[in-house]
Parts: C-alpha cells; sequence; structure tokens
C-alpha cells in the first residue's frame, strides 16, 4: 500500500505568490527547510529506506520527530511510504518524483557549502 498525495507541474503562468501569507507553498517550504525535513529529503537520495535505516542516516533525530516529520513529507506528497503487509508490518520510505525534484537542490546547496569549508583536521573529527 502506498501513501501520498500526488502532484504534476504547474503552468509557467500559473504560480503561487510565496510571499502573501496564505499561500500553500509557504507551508511546504517550511515543511522542506525544517529541522529534520531537509535532512531526511537528502538521505532519501540515496534510495528508499525503512525508519530505522533512516533514523540511523540522520544522527540526532528522535524517533518522535522522524516520525512527525515523515508523516508531513507524505502528506505534502515529497515522499512516498510503503506498507508491506508482514508480521511486523515493514514500513519503506522513498522520495516521490516531486520530492526528488525538491530534493535536487537541496543536495547541490550542500555540495556547494562543503566545498567552501576548510578541511577537517584530525583534532576536529574526533
Amino acid at each position: 500500500m502506498k501513501e501520498g498525495m500526488q502532484h504534476t507541474q504547474v503552468e509557467p503562468g500559473r504560480r503561487y505568490d510565496v510571499f502573501h501569507t496564505d499561500c500553500p507553498a509557504r507551508d511546504m517550504v517550511d515543511h522542506v527547510t525544517s529541522r529534520w525535513g531537509i535532512w531526511v529529503l537528502i538521505s532519501l537520495r540515496g534510495g528508499d529506506l525503512r525508519f530505522y535505516e533512516l533514523r540511523e542516516s540522520i544522527q540526532g533525530v528522535s524517533e518522535k520527530m522522524l516520525s512527525q516529520t515523515l508523516r508531513t513529507l507524505v502528506r505534502d506528497g515529497l515522499v512516498r511510504r510503503e506498507v508491506e503487509p508482514t508480521t511486523p508490518p515493514q514500513v519503506t520510505y522513498g522520495l516521490t518524483e516531486f520530492g526528488r525534484d525538491v530534493a535536487e537542490p537541496l543536495t547541490d546547496l550542500f555540495d556547494r557549502i562543503t566545498r567552501w569549508l576548510p578541511p577537517r583536521t584530525a583534532a576536529a573529527t574526533g
């Protein structure tokens, strides 16, 4: 069973007014750029992951915050949730086409940032 909203691209002349407080795109930007949303999208760029694999890949996120973030991103149509009817159920998360499109520039942003950071020293890696 797959969960998640399906999105299609909007015609070029029919954009949202993202500077207006009632714009639904603002909410989605808040979800994508939330403390954990950005990390979930980047982690899933490498492929589908089960909940605990995703939690392991994002150091510092609690189960509660990861669950809330995933629920929001699934509702927004950026992440898909697939449940295998096994005992116990196996849940896998992956990016939708929309999610891949949104995550790509985020990954590029982090690549650019890390190119400009000074090299890590052995003392800094701990």
